[in-house]
């Protein structure tokens, strides 16, 4: 239900860990953090700062100098909520939130709760809740009962007027079963649709890619589909697949997956499995990149860190797909097109505007034409429906009059291979 409640204050921090070997260019990680917290309905993001942090402290992340002075800018801000980018422990959190009066989200929970906000489908809904539950179940050291919920998301942002939050391990568990049970189920339609999607085999192309590098945007010219798609994290969530015809002819099923970020929440990666199973099935996956962006290499090694993550060979055939061209100076997006034009493993192009889609769809066509195996193949005289089918489908190259039959030399693919079989049992 709409209410004329105002936006909650947010402030967002980005804690600088120098002993961190991996840490992430700062300023590009707070505009990121900067980008998730808009992404949330209901917050009003007033600022936010790069901390510099020579060590972690454990009760308070920060140190004392630092908690104190970010505890009058708070005051004085008026802030109500402080996002931090990055984890922060149930002890820390708690001590935070007593000295500087606000409410404590990490990335986790902010991540957490944007899915919450954008989940539709059924399966989408449930892996979010369950994602959450086991996020809660971490840090039942808090005091989750004096976080009050404002609004139906997960209820770590907080506000009156709802019900408060009361969870114990027993009772999470016995809710992680059952929502455990319902998502089996809706994991089996899965399977039911995708094995009758094999009955009538058009290779999948699936999009992957950064969150906002493009793929929806993408995707809607490929497709005509009307999916959400506005420069904003996460504007996908739920998988959506859409029959296409590429320009020479060929029928294939197109997927538009959620979008990946550095850092995502482990408890997401293993409840968006099931999700990303259309990914692990392509036969070939068109990774999107942002290539406008500043850190367009580094946000590409996240994203083929989490594609080893859930199964994808290192051999899986991929092409990059370097999007927002139209972003880029001219004379440096004619070079990128022309250097393109080079190299078959990538592909420069702009999904609003169309520029360089036609090389990448005839590459897309090139990559996914089977290849063709030669078989010997002996039927019977009376088996006249199994002879018609191999003329039918164009396959024979010679045949021979034997003693039990007729030999059949034929040039098929696997998936020809597999429906006259499929055709013989």
């Amino acid at each position: 239900m709409e209410t004329d409640r105002p936006d909650t204050r947010a402030w967002v921090l980005h804690p600088d860990i120098r002993a961190n070997r991996d840490r992430r260019d700062p300023s590009s990680a707070l505009q990121e953090a900067l980008s998730l917290a808009a992404a949330l309905p209901g917050l009003e993001v007033i600022g936010g700062d790069v901390v510099p942090l020579p060590k972690v402290q454990p009760g308070t992340l920060f140190g004392t100098g630092k908690v104190a002075d970010l505890k009058d800018r708070f005051a004085e801000a008026e802030i109500e909520l402080v996002l931090i980018d990055g984890p922060v422990s149930p002890v820390q959190q708690r001590n935070l939130e007593k000295e500087w009066k606000v409410k404590i989200l990490d990335r986790t929970g902010l991540i957490l709760e944007i899915f919450s906000d954008r989940a539709r489908t059924r399966e989408g809904v449930l892996q979010v809740e369950m994602a959450a539950l086991s996020y809660q179940r971490t840090r039942l050291v808090r005091a989750w009962t004096h976080l009050e919920r404002q609004r139906g998301g997960l209820g770590f942002v907080g506000g009156p007027g709802e019900t408060q939050i009361e969870a114990d391990r027993r009772a999470i568990d016995e809710q992680l079963v059952r929502l455990r049970r319902q998502l089996d189920k809706v994991v089996k339609t899965r399977e039911l649709h995708r094995k009758a999607r094999a009955k009538v085999p058009f290779p999948i192309v699936a999009l992957v890619g950064y969150t906002n590098a493009g793929k929806s945007t993408l995707f809607n010219r490929l497709t005509g589909a009307d999916v959400m798609a506005k420069d904003m994290l996460f504007a996908t969530l739920d998988p959506t697949m859409r029959r296409i015809e590429l320009p020479a002819g060929e029928v294939v099923i197109m997927s538009d997956t959620v979008g990946f970020i550095s850092d995502l929440p482990t408890e997401l990666v293993a409840a968006f499995r099931a999700t990303l199973e259309e990914v692990l099935e392509a036969d070939l996956i068109l990774h999107v990149r942002d290539i406008s962006h500043a850190q367009s290499t580094e946000q590409a090694e996240d994203v083929i860190a989490i594609l080893r993550s859930i199964g994808v060979a290192d051999d899986a055939p991929m092409i990059e797909v370097w999007n927002k061209i139209d972003l880029l100076p001219r004379a440096e997006a004619d070079a990128m097109l022309t250097q393109a034009g080079r190299t078959p493993e990538f592909f420069a192009i702009s999904a609003l505007t169309g520029e360089g889609l036609g090389a990448m769809l005839d590459a897309v066509s090139q990559r996914l034409r089977p290849a063709f195996r030669t078989d010997q193949i002996t039927l019977s005289f009376t088996d006249g429906k199994a002879r018609a089918w191999l003329f039918k489908e164009g396959v024979v190259r010679q045949e021979t009059l034997v003693e039990d039959g007729t030999r059949f030399e034929v040039q098929w693919t696997d998936i020809q291979r597999e429906r006259f079989l499929r055709l013989k049992a």
